[in-house]
């Protein structure tokens, strides 16, 4: 059994959610870890986490909505229940999901949440059915609920020439703003230009350690969705950025447990994944455009502009970390489609007649 070295984040976010989604399934039956202890060797513990989520959303409403589970706690609801609900008792769960209270707060569910939520309940029902604990498997009558197109919301190359230009100016933060800007600009346009300059996604980004970065062959080592490693390289700009930041990093000392961290807080901590997202909305608040800019969105910036300049899909596929190119070319089907377009202009079939002067 591999021991977890609580000094590498990747490893700390493993036990955390290890933890989280221990505390989660102590509210639910206990058949249900069974099924966690089952699914663990081909799921990650951020997969069981949002699934052990998923699933007690799914037993609250059955303790709520459903007459035989509201005369029982939800941790003594027997399994013999989960096989005789019926399609509609899944379908009428996501569309509860599109809009519920909770803690006396509206929450909402797009085509995107259900699917997932979905999704957890078609893995929580095939085990049972598939080791014959229940006898019919509803969840998998449902169909998954359509996802629709979004358009991709990225940056002009003007407007990344802007933000970085704030970024590193400090223009319109306000006087309180500017104190800290002091303090972090070196930082603050490393961490924007690598994440302009890569594509890398803002989690890959906060757990990247002061060894993953190696200007000899200018590449960063990532920890990519599911646990694998991969190099990701960059340009000068990304370059220059980091050196001019690594050189005031030297001069910090780091809280013990954070000595490894590239990027630290104004704590000296490792910075989280949501102060990253804050500082990328404090800066791109500061653009004059109706585009609402997220890390994602700076990766989506890098993906089309790499897709536009190479054409290539498999390329972006495989610096963004898609497992399948199918992902990336349903993001990047109007650029595609453009190409196509292009190659039409391209042909000319008869010559065209000299106009008379």
């Amino acid at each position: 059994m591999a021991v977890i070295n609580p000094d590498n984040y990747h490893e700390e976010q493993i036990k955390q959610n290890i933890l989280k989604m221990r505390a989660v399934v102590e509210t639910l039956p206990q058949y249900c870890r069974t099924f966690f202890r089952g699914i663990e060797d081909y799921t990650s513990a951020r997969t069981r986490l949002a699934y052990a989520y998923d699933l007690r959303l799914f037993f609250e409403y059955l303790h709520e909505k459903n007459p035989v589970c509201a005369q029982k706690e939800i941790v003594d609801i027997p399994i013999d229940v989960l096989g005789e609900l019926k399609r509609y008792d899944i379908e009428e769960f996501l569309e509860y999901m599109s809009l519920y209270q909770k803690d006396g707060k509206d929450i909402t569910n797009s085509e995107r949440g259900k699917m997932r939520k979905l999704s957890a309940l078609r893995s929580f029902y095939n085990y049972f059915y598939q080791h014959e604990s229940i006898a019919a498997n509803p969840a998998s009558l449902v169909p998954m609920p359509k996802l629709h197109d979004k358009e991709i919301i990225r940056l002009e190359p003007n407007e990344v020439a802007i933000l970085l230009d704030q970024v590193e100016d400090g223009t319109k933060l306000t006087k309180k703003e500017l104190e800290y800007h002091k303090k972090t600009k070196l930082r603050d346009v490393a961490l924007m230009t690598l994440l302009l300059g890569t594509g890398i996604r803002v989690s890959e980004c906060v757990g990247l350690d002061l060894q993953d970065v190696n200007f000899d062959v200018c590449g960063i080592k990532i920890r990519r969705k599911g646990g694998y490693e991969a190099v990701i390289y960059f340009g000068q700009e990304v370059e220059t950025a980091l050196l001019d930041y690594l050189e005031q990093r030297e001069r910090v000392l780091p809280m013990d447990g954070h000595e490894d961290a590239l990027f630290l807080s104004l704590q000296n901590r490792r910075m989280t994944v949501r102060a990253v997202e804050n500082l990328v909305k404090k800066y791109a608040s500061r653009l004059t455009t109706l585009k609402k800019i997220t890390p994602h969105k700076l990766r989506s910036t890098y993906g089309t502009t790499l897709y536009q300049e190479s054409g290539d899909i498999y390329l972006v596929a495989d610096v963004l970390g898609h497992k399948d190119v199918n992902t990336t070319r349903k993001h990047y089907a109007a650029q595609e489609d453009e190409h196509r377009r292009q190659a039409a202009r391209y042909i000319q079939l008869r010559e065209k007649p000299i106009e008379k002067k």
